[in-house]
């Protein structure tokens, strides 16, 4: 079963054996051909400023019409607008004519590899990643899985079948998905940089608008690719149980995207009668994504904030307060209430609503969001007309906090030490606990895959 398996037999096994054993595949990546404006092609994951409309707008006037990722993904700013089925059919159609040698013709040859990268944000920080693809039969998201590859917060089931129509039949992929990795002596993806990085890169662009730049170095001579899988098997040994489970990677971001090409999978599977080796070669079993070493001095974790509409800003506040304890107080400013939120030994929240700017000390050390969002979710419950919706950076809580008929919510930053031992332990935190990084930093679609011809 994915997720255990039988160490003594791993010295004998050849490189794509070991990767395949450990849940990893070799991918086909896609990259635009040297034609192709990259400040233009890239586009920031379609999950992010999903209250800011203007950003997405913004983002049409830069590509200009330019071949662009933009024209194949599904901003979730717009999920809930009519039109859902003109515009998927538009995505595939987009992603048919990019694949056509005889109409946009915008793909290079594809590279049989991976690549590492490094993404220097707008906020100065380098991020070190890998592009693989992964095995979806090593992926479980429910809470008691021993599955290679776990989720870290709550799935969401509801947020799976609209994901499943874009995806469903569309012949490529684009990852925003990233896997954390527990490796403390930085044996993969920096040491598969140190590898590689003195060659040639295979992109280098500055990301828009104003996001920072990201390189990318192609990791696929076979010697680049032995030591890659052995460092996966060093990995694997040093994170299996007694039981012979193996919690290899963690979902960091993109879960939902990763749920959703699991249940395209499985349902395409079953379609078409797929067993053996005819299932484990084809593309749809596997997904795209990006390795980040948790132990990466450029990876924040950043909470992920709320903002709650239609909601009296007193009476939330004081909710809380009746449910988690704690003192309420006003801060002077928006500097103010950031600073003590993100200073004090306690928990604290910050409420934010025009005119308003309440900070909720609560006594209980446990982790910040683990104990708000069934508050938020009562509450919610309890008041018709009262909408959530999860936003990243401090900045995007302040804007929408001066808002009518808005409070945001300001959450304490993430201790990221001890992430993969609450998992193991506990099982996933509750939905939207954490992102890696500020909204500016997540990850760009610029690699491509084929899925479905």
């Amino acid at each position: 079963m994915p997720g255990v398996y039988d160490f003594a037999t791993m010295t004998t096994m050849n490189t794509t054996e070991k990767l395949r054993k450990h849940a990893l595949s070799i991918p086909e990546i896609l990259l635009p051909n040297s034609t192709i404006d990259l400040a233009k092609w890239a586009v920031i994951a379609c999950d992010q400023y999903t209250q800011d409309r203007d950003y997405w707008k913004n983002a049409e006037k830069l590509a200009n019409g330019a071949p662009s990722t933009l024209s194949l993904i599904f901003p979730e700013v717009y999920l809930e607008d009519s039109g859902r089925t003109e515009r998927i059919q538009d995505i595939h159609r987009a992603m048919h004519e990019y694949l056509d040698p005889a109409g946009a013709n915008v793909f290079a040859t594809p590279l049989h590899g991976c690549i590492y990268l490094e993404r220097t944000t707008a906020y100065g920080r380098v991020r070190k990643g890998l592009v693989t693809a992964i095995d979806l039969e090593a992926y479980d998201w429910k809470p008691d899985t021993t599955a290679m590859i776990r989720a870290t917060e709550a799935t969401i089931v509801d947020r799976i079948p609209p994901r499943m129509e874009i995806r469903r039949g569309a012949p490529l992929e684009l990852p925003h998905i990233m896997l954390l990795v527990n490796d403390p002596d930085k044996t993969l993806v920096e040491r598969s940089g140190a590898r590689v990085r003195n060659n040639k890169p295979c992109y280098d662009t500055r990301l828009e608008p104003e996001a920072g730049h990201i390189t990318g170095w192609a990791v696929s001579s076979e010697e680049d690719l032995a030591s890659l899988a052995d460092a996966v098997e060093s990995i694997g040994k040093a994170n299996t149980c007694p039981d012979g489970s193996c919690f290899l990677f963690a979902v960091g971001d993109g879960n939902h995207s990763l749920a959703t090409a699991k249940a395209v999978w499985e349902e395409y599977r079953e379609a078409n009668g797929l067993t053996g080796e005819t299932a484990e070669r084809h593309p749809a079993r596997y997904a795209l994504i990006e390795i980040v070493n948790i132990h990466d001095d450029g990876l924040t974790f950043e909470p992920i904030h709320r903002v709650l509409f239609g909601a009296d800003p007193e009476e939330l506040a004081g909710f809380v307060k009746d449910k988690l304890g704690g003192t309420l107080s006003v801060a002077a400013d928006e500097s103010e209430l950031e600073q003590q939120v993100a200073s004090r030994t306690t928990t604290c929240f910050g409420f934010v609503s025009p005119g308003a700017k309440t900070v909720l000390e609560s006594p209980d050390p446990a982790l910040a969001v683990s104990r708000l969002q069934p508050v938020l979710d009562e509450f919610v419950a309890a008041h018709a007309g009262v909408t959530m919706d999860y936003i990243h950076g401090t900045d995007e809580v302040f804007r929408l906090g001066k808002k009518d008929g808005a409070v945001a919510i300001l959450l304490p930053p993430v201790e990221k030490s001890s992430f993969f031992s609450t998992i193991a332990a506990t099982g996933p935190l509750p939905r939207k606990s954490f992102s890696m990084g500020e909204a500016s930093e997540k990850r760009y679609y610029l690699e491509c895959r084929k899925l479905f011809s």
